[in-house]
């Protein structure tokens, strides 16, 4: 997490391009981060129980925002050099790549002519699906960022105002739904090591006895 020091001044010329990089790894990290919000939103409100594949998925979204989030948390000391632009987005790629396979995996399984799928669809595509090409566009978006990352080096950032509250928002926001996203699976499975393929309740709240 950023600490909790007041954000440092840094020179007026900051180039264009790293506030432009900054800002674009604050909206990838957000952006997978909020399409987890979705997925548990669903599951809460919609009683729509995920399975492993979705929960493994989930958590190569959370590790893609983690991987942007370690370029906003460098940011937030003033400079990004090229080098911290390729760790950070090198680790958003291995998780989209991990990510992508996974929906992949769970789309042929529901491939077969008369399947109807796991779980409600959501605009008329299933959410697993939906994962899958927002895996692969994100791959395709990394690609290309990285391919400018020597365009990057020791690029700075404001470190105050705007820049330095957003950058807080965005980790607290990613902590807050690990956290959330967390307990969510440790209700779902209990006191169990494997979660069940077509999982129908909270398993936890049988295990301590809550339900019957």
């Amino acid at each position: 997490m950023a600490s909790m020091t007041a954000p440092r001044e840094i020179s007026e010329g900051s180039g264009v391009l790293g506030k432009v990089q900054y800002w674009f790894a604050c909206f990838f990290a957000v952006g997978w981060t909020a399409i987890v919000c979705c997925g548990l939103g669903v599951q809460f409100i919609s009683w729509d129980y995920p399975c492993p594949l979705c929960m493994v998925q989930r958590m190569f979204m959370l590790l893609a925002a983690l991987g942007a989030a370690t370029i906003v948390r460098k940011g937030m000391t003033g400079t990004i050099g090229g080098r911290d632009y390729m760790m950070g987005w090198g680790l958003a790629l291995v998780a989209c790549i991990g990510g992508a396979f996974t929906a992949w995996r769970q789309t042929m399984l529901h491939i077969l002519p008369g399947d109807k799928g796991y779980g409600s669809p959501v605009l008329g595509l299933h959410m697993y699906v939906w994962a899958w090409i927002l895996f692969m566009l994100s791959i395709v978006g990394i690609g290309i960022i990285m391919a400018l990352a020597h365009l990057t080096a020791d690029r700075t950032v404001p470190t105050t105002g705007l820049y330095w509250i957003l950058g807080r928002a965005v980790l607290w926001f990613i902590a807050l739904i690990i956290a959330i996203d967390l307990v969510a699976v440790f209700l779902e499975e209990g006191f169990h090591w494997w979660l069940p393929d077509d999982p129908t309740r909270y398993q936890f709240f049988y295990d301590v006895g809550i339900l019957d």
